[in-house]
């Protein structure tokens, strides 16, 4: 029972760390490798405002998001939006994207060296309590909960709106899209600035109750990827199962078998998926 409740606590995070990217690459078909740091940024906000000011990080949530948000869009309209205008074809988009993202976490990983470049942390809502006859920090109760709520919200948005409705016709295909009227640039700019929100909503809340640097956002990144991979492209309900196999899989192997496997067993599954699945446990094969 540890293990499970661990688990699906741990899942919790990993849905928070994967939607974001999954919205930006699924739809504006970015593949962000700046999508770790966008968490460590919203780690390190929410850590300088309770540390100076005392504000709650439940409360950093409703500044750091739209700051995010509008700061994803920029990046996508003035950076990335010139990449998508000249690639000829989705594999010279997805290179370009890679290199260029990969600058921008650099880029990112040293402004927030020079801001603070030391390891974080602080308490909050740390009191354990018992869940199932296991004992968990509230903090994590928190995030978790707030992960289903905004994956819950993300998938009524995008099933059961008009604008939801655009969204998933370009990520479907953006061509077919614009022969029915739907503004793709739009839609992609709406939906990686709202990647980069979620993404920043994840890191205030993971702040909570981990330790970090600002080097560590490519640990997210890659285990944000692999839960896109396995959920499928695109999918928001794909990728929440996927956090939660994967949670309950690192939980156990750390608690049977050994903590430092933990990545093995990621990527393990990830080779199975690729292998098996290709498309993801919700994706559409391709055609």
């Amino acid at each position: 029972m540890d293990i499970l409740v661990s688990g699906f606590l741990l899942a919790g995070t990993y849905a928070l760390i994967a939607m974001g990217l999954n919205l930006q690459y699924g739809v504006a078909r970015i593949m962000n490798l700046a999508n770790g740091e966008m968490i460590v940024l919203g780690a390190l906000a929410a850590f300088w405002a309770f540390t100076s000011y005392q504000i709650s990080p439940l409360l950093t949530l409703f500044l750091a998001a739209p700051l995010s948000f509008i700061g994803n869009w920029l990046i996508y309209k003035f950076l990335l939006r010139p990449l998508v205008k000249r690639a000829k074809n989705q594999g010279q988009l997805e290179v370009d994207s890679i290199l260029a993202t990969f600058g921008i976490s650099f880029a990112l990983v040293g402004i927030m060296v020079s801001i603070h470049g030391e390891y974080f942390t602080y308490s909050f809502l740390a009191n354990p309590i018992e869940v199932l006859g296991s004992t968990v920090a509230e903090n994590r109760l928190v995030a978790f909960f707030i992960a289903l709520a905004i994956g819950l919200v993300l998938y009524l948005w995008l099933n059961h709106t008009r604008a939801g409705t655009s969204v998933r016709a370009v990520a479907v295909n953006a061509d077919s899209a614009r022969l029915v009227g739907i503004n793709v640039d739009k839609v992609s700019a709406l939906t990686f600035a709202l990647g980069g929100a979620i993404a920043t909503v994840g890191g205030v809340l993971i702040s909570t109750f981990i330790t970090l640097d600002a080097s560590i956002g490519v640990i997210f990144t890659m285990k944000a990827l692999i839960i896109v991979i396995m959920g499928g492209v695109g999918d928001i309900r794909g990728a929440i199962i996927a956090a939660l196999i994967l949670g309950i899989v690192e939980t156990g192997v750390a608690t049977l078998v050994d903590p430092g496997l933990t990545l093995v067993a990621a990527y393990f599954i990830f080779l199975l998926v690729l292998l098996f699945r290709p498309q993801g446990l919700f994706g559409r094969r391709s055609t």
